[in-house]
Parts: structure tokens; C-alpha cells; sequence
């Protein structure tokens, strides 16, 4: 007998099955395709893996070794339009073709997460939010990792979170979780679901209506029932105001750098953190002893600190690891310095909240390296910041069109670049000893480089040429 549950999204109504089916066509030969693939085909499925582009080389080697049929570089219908389920990978939008072809035969297409919560046992501690996670999910994971826990990572960092399945037996597994992923997750639950924050991002996915992506980070609490738990920031007014209309079933733990929390979750009074949950004892630090500055990595250090009480990591655990954390690359990450110009790689920076707090913790007259695939913007909310910290604009980008006219009138000089070398050139001639160059795009990378990573690393590189 199989049994079915319909779920409604976008206007779309399709049945996830959850029992096996007979035949898995994954869509994405990238890390989550590929660990989809290797879990279904160790689950006893008929698997065959498409990929409109190439495939690496290092995940056709995986494909091969498991005997998994597959193919590159084009999407062959009479091969996916047979499939029971489809396991989407999250970079490929509804809008193409095939997604279409799929959806109008009603075969279910899910995520990676959803596919592989469905063969572990495990706790989860799943995170998502505008800007952050990968920090928070980095944090949370390097906290349980010293508190000795069986802990894998996954999701948007680290490995497969479907290959891990397959082949590791970890007893928790922290989850970093974009919007796209949680669209095609409908049955999985998080044990602690964490939402750091809700800003306009990926709008060109969402039919630009910011209601469609605060629905979509949403869907971190579905299924969640008073037994499991909702980490939230109290301090932002999207969610503050979305849960105010939508009732919660999981037990909420707030926390807050503006406020006191009464009751379970984490607040900043003066300079000290204090975290309760439960009869446990209350735990405090001073925000001076952590190795993240800024505040928008207080709310990050929150959030983490809070999910490793949840599962019952020690005080003087969480305290050693919040001391001893290094931050991921390409978040505000120290290059180098010449000339005693300090260079700051924050190639991660993809939207516009991120590039706000990059440039809120800036302390020193600022050259802003900025631009790329632009996701509809709206920069006016970086104006009086600009305003305040900006003293040069170097433009990264094929269109630089709407930036150089929304801070035309605010900073006196601004330049167009076509690549990173010449951007780098360019802040360079800007700066003055004591001054910083500040890699911080507010956009996609996708118009020059590869990813932000590849983004990054030219930035460094070129740095390191000066």
C-alpha cells in the first residue's frame, strides 16, 4: 500500500510518496545530486542522474564507481518523464523546461534533505536566514565536534548531506539550509530549526514578491510539533511580524541584542551574553571573549550557542568554542595588509543585508569593492552607511548601471572594472595608509566568476600581487 500526502506550493499540487519508489531520476550532478544519487542507488532504486551542463570530474569518477547511470550536457525527456520521484538539486529554477514537463506529469520532485531525512535516524539542527547560516552552521557544528558528539555537517556546506547518510552513522547532523532547499522539502523535520533573519534575497526566484521568500525560510518549522525547537531572532521585524499572523507549533527560543528574553533563549545586556534553557545553569560571556566581532555575529554565536543547550552540550564547552572558532572564508576575512591598507575579503557577501553589516563594522575610511549579477537590489538602504564609511566606490560588474546612480550623489569617486585584477588596481590607487579596501559585492558572482569562492580567491590572489 502506498501512502500519500498532498502539499500545496506556489500553486502547485503534487503528491510526495513516502515509500520507495521505483525509479529515482536526480536533476544535478553536483555535490547534492550526486550523494542523492549514491543514497538511492544504495536504497535499492533504479537510479539515473541528468546534468544540462558537464559533469566534474571528481563526481563522474563517484558516478562510475557506483555504477549509476547517468548523462552531461543535455536533459533527455523519455529518461526523467518515466521517473516516480525526481531529487531536484537546488540551483535549478521551476521556470526550465524540463521542471515544467515534470511538474505536468505530477511526479513529485523533492530536495536532497528531503530524500535523505528519510534513511537516518539522527538529530537534526537545520539552519537558515538571509545572512549567517553558513557562519552559524560552521559554529553549531564545531561545538558539538568538541563536545565529542558523532556530528556530520551538510546541506549548503560540507558534504552531501544524502552521501553522509549513505555512508557515515553520525547521531546529529547540522544542516545549513537555503530557501531553494526548503521548497521541495515537505515530510522532513527539524529537531531545532534556527532563523537568523529574513531580507530581500534570490526575489528572481519568488516572482519578486518578498511575501513568497518570507513563506519559503518558513518552511524551516514545518512539521515541528512542542517537542522540537524554534530558534528565532527576536530583533528582526519580518519574523517578529510573520509570527504574530502564524502560530508556531514548536517550543520557541528567542534570542536578542536589543532586548532581555524572559524565559528560555539568549540576550545581550551591556557587554555580557546570557543564555538560559530549561533548569539548566544560566550561561554568560562577555562578548569581548569571542573570536567573531561584529554584531551581526553576536545574533550568530546566539543562535549556535543555543542549539548545542538544546542538545545538552556543557557551559564550559560552548564557552572553549566560542573562543576558539575560526570564521569561513570569504566572510570577512583578512587578506592581507600593504602599505597599511588592510584588505577584507567578503566575497560571501551576496546580497544586500550582508554588505550592510560588512560595512557597518568598518572603523576606517573605506574602499568599497562592489557588484556583479544584481538580484533586485534595493541600495538606498545602504546609503547613509555609504554616507558615513565609503570614501571611494570601485564598481565589479558587466551592468554597474544602478549602482553608480544611487551613490553618485553620496561618494565623490566611483570607477567601473570588468575584472578583479583591475578592480583590486583601481582600490589600491584610492587608498591611503590606515585606510581599507573592502571586498563586499552585494551581489551574485555569476556575471565574471565562477561562484563567490572563485570571486574570492581572485580577490586574494590579486591582492597578493600588490
Amino acid at each position: 500500500m502506498v501512502v500519500s500526502k498532498k502539499h500545496i506550493l506556489k500553486n502547485q499540487v503534487f503528491v510526495a510518496k513516502t515509500t520507495n519508489t521505483k525509479r529515482i531520476v536526480v536533476l544535478g550532478g553536483g555535490e547534492s545530486g550526486v550523494g542523492s544519487a549514491i543514497l538511492a542507488k544504495k536504497k535499492g532504486f533504479d537510479v539515473f542522474l541528468s546534468d544540462y551542463n558537464k559533469l566534474k570530474p571528481v563526481y563522474k569518477k563517484q558516478l562510475q564507481k557506483h555504477e549509476i547511470v547517468f548523462e552531461e550536457g543535455k536533459h533527455t525527456q523519455s529518461k526523467i518523464l518515466n521517473a516516480n520521484t525526481v531529487i531536484k538539486s537546488p540551483g535549478i529554477p521551476n521556470t526550465v523546461d524540463i521542471i515544467k514537463k515534470i511538474k505536468n506529469k505530477n511526479i513529485p520532485i523533492i530536495s536532497e534533505i528531503e530524500f535523505a531525512g528519510r534513511y537516518t535516524k539522527a538529530k537534526t539542527i537545520c539552519i537558515t536566514g538571509s545572512n549567517g547560516k553558513t557562519t552559524t552552521t560552521l559554529l553549531a557544528y564545531h561545538i558539538l565536534k568538541t563536545a565529542g558528539y558523532k556530528v556530520g555537517l551538510g546541506g549548503n556546506v560540507g558534504k552531501s548531506f544524502a552521501y553522509q547518510v549513505a555512508t557515515k552513522r553520525f547521531e546529529y547532523y547540522v544542516l545549513e539550509l537555503s530557501s531553494f532547499q526548503l521548497d521541495d522539502m515537505f515530510e522532513f523535520k527539524a529537531n531545532v530549526s534556527i532563523l537568523l533573519n529574513i531580507t530581500p534575497d534570490h526575489l528572481d526566484r519568488y516572482e519578486y514578491q518578498f511575501e513568497n521568500y518570507i513563506k519559503s525560510k518558513f518552511r524551516i518549522t514545518q512539521n515541528q510539533t512542542k517537542t522540537e525547537h524554534f530558534i528565532y531572532c527576536k530583533d528582526d521585524s519580518v519574523i517578529s511580524n510573520y509570527l504574530t499572523k502564524h502560530k508556531q507549533s514548536a517550543s520557541q527560543v528567542p534570542f536578542s541584542i536589543t532586548k532581555p528574553i524572559k524565559g528560555n533563549g539568549a540576550f545581550l545586556k551591556k557587554t555580557t551574553i546570557t543564555l538560559t534553557y530549561k533548569n539548566q545553569k544560566p550561561f554568560t560571556m562577555s562578548m569581548y571573549q569571542l573570536t567573531l566581532n561584529g554584531k551581526h555575529n553576536l545574533y550568530n554565536s546566539m543562535a549556535a550557542a543555543l542549539a548545542s543547550k538544546i542538545v545538552n552540550v556543557k557551559n564550559s564547552v560552548i564557552r572553549e568554542s566560542l573562543e576558539t572558532f575560526e570564521n569561513v572564508e570569504h566572510r570577512l576575512e583578512h587578506v592581507n595588509t600593504v602599505n597599511k591598507v588592510l584588505y577584507i575579503n567578503d566575497s560571501k557577501s551576496t546580497n544586500i543585508n550582508s554588505a550592510w553589516y560588512a560595512l557597518e563594522s568598518m572603523n576606517t575610511p573605506t574602499v568599497w569593492i562592489v557588484g556583479g549579477q544584481d538580484k533586485g537590489n534595493n541600495y538606498a538602504e545602504l546609503e547613509e552607511l555609504v554616507k558615513a564609511k565609503v570614501k571611494a566606490i570601485v564598481c565589479l560588474g558587466v551592468n554597474n548601471k544602478k549602482i553608480i546612480k544611487s551613490f553618485s550623489h553620496v561618494v565623490e569617486y566611483i570607477v567601473e572594472t570588468k575584472n578583479m585584477v583591475d578592480a583590486v588596481k583601481q582600490a589600491y590607487k584610492f587608498s591611503k595608509e590606515g585606510d581599507t579596501v573592502l571586498l563586499s559585492p552585494a551581489c551574485a558572482s555569476f556575471d565574471l566568476f565562477d561562484n563567490y569562492e572563485d570571486r574570492g580567491a581572485q580577490f586574494k590572489k590579486a591582492v597578493r600581487k600588490l
